[in-house]
Formats: C-alpha cells, sequence, structure tokens
C-alpha cells in the first residue's frame, strides 16, 4: 500500500460493500457445495444401499413366515378332517394321550420313590461310615499319650493313621474325599498342619457347614453338593464331624462323598422307565388300533352297502362271519334289506300295474269319448230347437265333455311321467315372446274376470332351445291360476335374466295361501279350499305336470304366498345344460318372510 501524503498510509479504495463479496462469498460457497457434494457422494449411496438391504431382508422375513402360516394351515386342516372323518384317528389318539398322560404320570411317581429311597439308603450308610471314621480317627488320637512331651512328629504320625483309618472305614463307590483342619480360634501348644485329600473339593465346604460343625454338637452335620468333574456337575454329599487332639486342640474333620454311582442308578431306572412307557404307549396304540380296526372295518362294509342298496343294487348284502355282535349286526342289516327289496319290488310292481292301468283306461276312453264328443256336439248344436230344460242339459253335457277330455289328457300325460317315457322337442324360443304370447291369449278371460294383465320384460330376449309347447303349458296354468284367485285385482308377468338363467314370474294380488298350503301346490289333485268353485276349469293335475315340465328342462318352479296378500310362482330355466338353477334371476324370500314383488314391477312403480 503506498504512504499518503502525511506519510500515513494510504486508504484503501477497493470497494468492500456487499458487492465486492458476493463474488468472491458465491466462489466460495460453489466451490466449497461442490467439495461437500463430491465428499457426501460416496457416504450417501451408503445408507441407501443399507437401506434396500434391509427391505429385502424383511421382505424375505415376511414371505417366510406367510409361507410357515399357510404350511401350519394346512397341516391342521389335514389333522382337522383326518380327526373328523376317521373313527380309526380318533380312538387311537384319544387312547394315545391319555395312556401317556398316566404313563408319564405313574412313571414320575416312581421315578421320585426310588429317587427318594436311594438317596435316604445312601444317606444313611454315608451317616453311619462317617461316624464309625470319626470314632477311629478320635480312637488313635486318644490312644496316644497326652503328655506335654508329644513332639511335633509324633502328632503327625498319629495323624497320618487317623487319616488311613478314616479311608479304610469310607467305602463308597464313587469315591471320598476327607479333610482335617483346625479350628479357628484354639490355642494350644502344638499344632498340627491341615491335612487334605489331592482331590479335596474345598469350595464346596460352606461357611453355614463350617459354622454348624464349630459348635461341637456332638453329632454330624451332613449337607448336599454339586461336585464338579471334568465339566460335569455330580452329586455329592459332605460330612462334618469334630476331632479332640491331645495337646493340639480341636480340629473339623470333613468327608466328601462322591455319589454319581447313585445318579449312574438313577438315570439308568430313568431311561428304563421312559422307554418302557414309550414301548407301552406304542402297544397300547396298536392294541387300539386293532380292537377299533375289528368293529370299524364291519361299520365301513356296513356303510359301503347301505350306499349301492341306495343307488338302487337291492341284492347287496353284508359278508355275516362268526356269531359275534358283529354277525348279530349283519344278519340284522341284511334281513331289514331283505324286507326293503321285497316291499320296494312290491310297490314298483304296484306301480307300474297303476301306471299300466291308467295307460290303458285312458286309451280305452277315448274310443267311447270321441263318440260321446260327436254326440254331445250335435246336441249342443241344436240346443236352440230344443226345450229351454233340454239345451241346458246339452250345454251341460258339452262342458263337461270337454272337462273329460281335459282330464284324460292330463292323467295320459302323467302317465308318461310316471314311466319316463317324456321326451323334449326344442326349438328355438325367446321367453319375452313366449311370455307375451300368453298374455295376449288370456286377455279376454282376464277381461270377462275384470283383472288387469300386466307384461314387464326387463330381461328374457335372448334365444333359448326350450319346447315352447310344455312352456306355453306352464304359463298357461301360472296366468289361469292367477286370473282365478287373483279377486279381480291386477296381476304380473315379469320376464328376467341373468348370466345363468331366465325367470318368469306370475304375481297375483288375491286371496292368497298359508305357508302350509304353499308347500303343497305341486300335489296331485290337491286343492287349497276344496269348496271353492272353479271358474276356468282344471283337472287338478296342472302344477304337477307344471312342475315335470320345468324340472325336464333343467329348471324349477318356486312359489311364495301369504294370505291376503296374493301368490307370486317363478319359473326358473338354466340358460345351459351345465349352468344349473341354483340362483334365479328373480329371487323369492322365504315363505315366512315379507315380499313385495318382483324388482322390476317396483322400479317401474
Amino acid at each position: 500500500m503506498p504512504p499518503g501524503p502525511s506519510g500515513a498510509p494510504a486508504p484503501d479504495r477497493t470497494p468492500t460493500g456487499p458487492a465486492s463479496a458476493a463474488p468472491g462469498a458465491s466462489a466460495g460457497a460453489g466451490a466449497s457445495a461442490g467439495v461437500g457434494a463430491s465428499a457426501r457422494g460416496p457416504l450417501a449411496g451408503a445408507p441407501r444401499q443399507q437401506a434396500g438391504r434391509d427391505l429385502l431382508a424383511r421382505g424375505w422375513a415376511l414371505r417366510a413366515r406367510r409361507r410357515a402360516r399357510r404350511w401350519v394351515r394346512r397341516a391342521w386342516y389335514a389333522v382337522a378332517w383326518l380327526w373328523r372323518r376317521s373313527l380309526l384317528v380318533r380312538s387311537v389318539a384319544i387312547t394315545v394321550a391319555t395312556s401317556g398322560l398316566a404313563v408319564a404320570v405313574i412313571g414320575t411317581a416312581v421315578m421320585i420313590s426310588i429317587s427318594n429311597n436311594v438317596y435316604a439308603q445312601r444317606r444313611d450308610q454315608i451317616e453311619a461310615e462317617s461316624a464309625r471314621a470319626t470314632v477311629v480317627a478320635q480312637g488313635i488320637f486318644d490312644a496316644a499319650t497326652a503328655a506335654s512331651d508329644n513332639n511335633q512328629t509324633e502328632l503327625e504320625t498319629l495323624q497320618s493313621e487317623a487319616q488311613e483309618a478314616i479311608l479304610s472305614n469310607t467305602t463308597s463307590p464313587g469315591g471320598t474325599s476327607i479333610a482335617i483342619e483346625r479350628s479357628p480360634g484354639q490355642s494350644s501348644p502344638q499344632t498340627l498342619q491341615n491335612l487334605a485329600s489331592q482331590d479335596f473339593p474345598d469350595a464346596v465346604i460352606t461357611d453355614a457347614l463350617r459354622r454348624e460343625v464349630g459348635r461341637d454338637t456332638g453329632r454330624l452335620s451332613l449337607q448336599p453338593v454339586r461336585l464338579e468333574d471334568g465339566g460335569r456337575s455330580e452329586p455329592g454329599l459332605a460330612v462334618g464331624s469334630v476331632l479332640q487332639v491331645p495337646s493340639a486342640g480341636q480340629y473339623e474333620l470333613y468327608i466328601v462323598y462322591d455319589l454319581s454311582d447313585a445318579q449312574q442308578t438313577l438315570d439308568f431306572v430313568s431311561q428304563t422307565l421312559s422307554i418302557g412307557g414309550v414301548a407301552l404307549i406304542v402297544l397300547i396304540a396298536l392294541v387300539t388300533s386293532l380292537v377299533v380296526r375289528l368293529v370299524v372295518v364291519p361299520i365301513r362294509g356296513a356303510a359301503e352297502t347301505s350306499r349301492k342298496i341306495a343307488a338302487g343294487r337291492l341284492d347287496e348284502r353284508i359278508p355275516v362271519r362268526g356269531h359275534d355282535d358283529i354277525a348279530i349286526l349283519a344278519r340284522s342289516f341284511n334281513d331289514m334289506a331283505d324286507a326293503v327289496s321285497r316291499q320296494i319290488t312290491q310297490l314298483a310292481e304296484l306301480s307300474r300295474v297303476q301306471q299300466r292301468f291308467v295307460s290303458d283306461v285312458s286309451h280305452e276312453l277315448r274310443t267311447p269319448l270321441t263318440t260321446i264328443r260327436l254326440a254331445g256336439d250335435m246336441l249342443f248344436d241344436s240346443r236352440h230347437a230344443f226345450e229351454p230344460s233340454v239345451g241346458r242339459s246339452a250345454e251341460l253335457l258339452h262342458a263337461q265333455v270337454e272337462r273329460f277330455e281335459l282330464l284324460l289328457a292330463d292323467l295320459l300325460e302323467i302317465s308318461r311321467y310316471d314311466a319316463q317315457a317324456v321326451q323334449l322337442d326344442t326349438q328355438p324360443v325367446v321367453p319375452a315372446s313366449l311370455a307375451a304370447d300368453i298374455v295376449e291369449e288370456f286377455q279376454p278371460l282376464a277381461e270377462r274376470a275384470g283383472t288387469e294383465l300386466q307384461l314387464v320384460t326387463p330381461g328374457g330376449h335372448t334365444t333359448m332351445q326350450l319346447d315352447a309347447k310344455r312352456i306355453r303349458r306352464i304359463l298357461r296354468n301360472l296366468v289361469g291360476n292367477a286370473i282365478e284367485h287373483g279377486d279381480a285385482k291386477p296381476v304380473q308377468v315379469v320376464v328376467d335374466s341373468d348370466a345363468r338363467s331366465v325367470a318368469i314370474a306370475v304375481r297375483d294380488q288375491g286371496v292368497g295361501m298359508p305357508p302350509e298350503d304353499a308347500a303343497r301346490v305341486f300335489d296331485r289333485f290337491w286343492r287349497a279350499d276344496p269348496s271353492r268353485r272353479r271358474t276356468i276349469g282344471g283337472t287338478g293335475l296342472g302344477l304337477a305336470i307344471s312342475l315335470g315340465d320345468a324340472n325336464l328342462h333343467g329348471g324349477r318352479i318356486d312359489v311364495w304366498s301369504r294370505p291376503g296378500e296374493g301368490s307370486t310362482f317363478v319359473l326358473t330355466l338354466p340358460r345351459g345344460e351345465s349352468l344349473g338353477t341354483a340362483t334365479s334371476a328373480i329371487p323369492l324370500p322365504d315363505l315366512d318372510d315379507a315380499y313385495d314383488g318382483p324388482r322390476a314391477v317396483r322400479e317401474d312403480d
């Protein structure tokens, strides 16, 4: 910086405002941002990779859990299916479960009793040996001279002799360790060094046992312990007593007995009981399965024979073997099957006789009926030339002859159904058009009865292969009955369809029927009200024949009725042979439920 006029430094003319600082700051910020971005790039990618790996691991875990749940569910369903379907599986499972529980309880009780007995015997044996060893050791010390001139060497010799005597009087198969330790707080002219076996487990001698022994009660002190042997923990028993050594004071004798041999015995007994229990359960399962099979196999044979008899094979019988209860059941079943077979044969023969009788009578009556019809027609045509009473008789004769012809035709049709000699003569038919023709046909009768016939066809405009003659007969019966029992109220004919079926409903709002009568409307010659006079004829066989025609097409006729609310009959026809009529395009509620008509009629209202 050059000096000013007065020799002072010249002021700095470089701008120092924000304008001059901005480029440097922006450059620095850009550089630092670039450096930061380049520095954070690899570090920022690592968490994303870890998150991806975590997400993948969670996805694998979720799929594994779903697969495991699916396997468990399938296994449970299989077991439940076997439990429900197989008496043998249930019997064996229940027997094995109860037997296993009993064997476990008894085995546990026996094992506890054996363990207590073995431990009690070993405890008594150890206590007796320890008492004897203590007496022998004390006798050795008491036999020594108690004079003050006993030197240290003689005391140590006595100590060694006592140790050998103790070891010789303890005969534990698992091994014995001893220790002779000076009691704390003793003051005597001479002392003996603490003596212990090479492998004596000093850590198992607890302070509680030492305090108990130090009180010198004159009795042995026993304490169960655990001995470490090559990483294994074996049971043991520590015994403590007091020895009085002349000129040396009081010493404590500890004998540790290894009870691993008793534990091995108990393990062997436990293993034997376990193997015996498992073998016993398996044997019980085998015996149970054999016994149950002796009962289940004949039952399955009886069930299979019953299915064959139900399928029409009336000569099937259950094989009879022996004279036990199963054989008695088989003979009784066979006797019952013989009686049922005879009854079915007699009924079938009687049915054939009746069918033949109806058919023969119907055919034989046609010839005289034709003659009567010709004569009746002549009289009916000439009724105006007769006296009024004779003319009225001619009219009655003509009407009854026509009704008799209808009855004879229906009887012949029923006999064909009974003989299963009915065949369909199908042709392309549009159900909606067919229903329109029937409504137009019955329009004059409806006008005379004061009934308004309404036709609603939201569906049924497709072409189907139907026997048009039989479908017309069904609709004539349904529409005619609706007009007769409708009490001059409107009658709706509704045609609707869905993907599986086409339905035609005929609804009146007349007297209706109770549910018990509605369930019998398709019976032959049955009338809900026998006193009610027919206004449009009828033979009492119309609905029975209509139901047969519907069943012949693979369809059905449903009915709903309630007193005072009218009746609704729905003819449902399948669109194809394989579709069936499990559902209808115009569903009906149960007989006990309310009903306000087909949906198409409600929407129009």
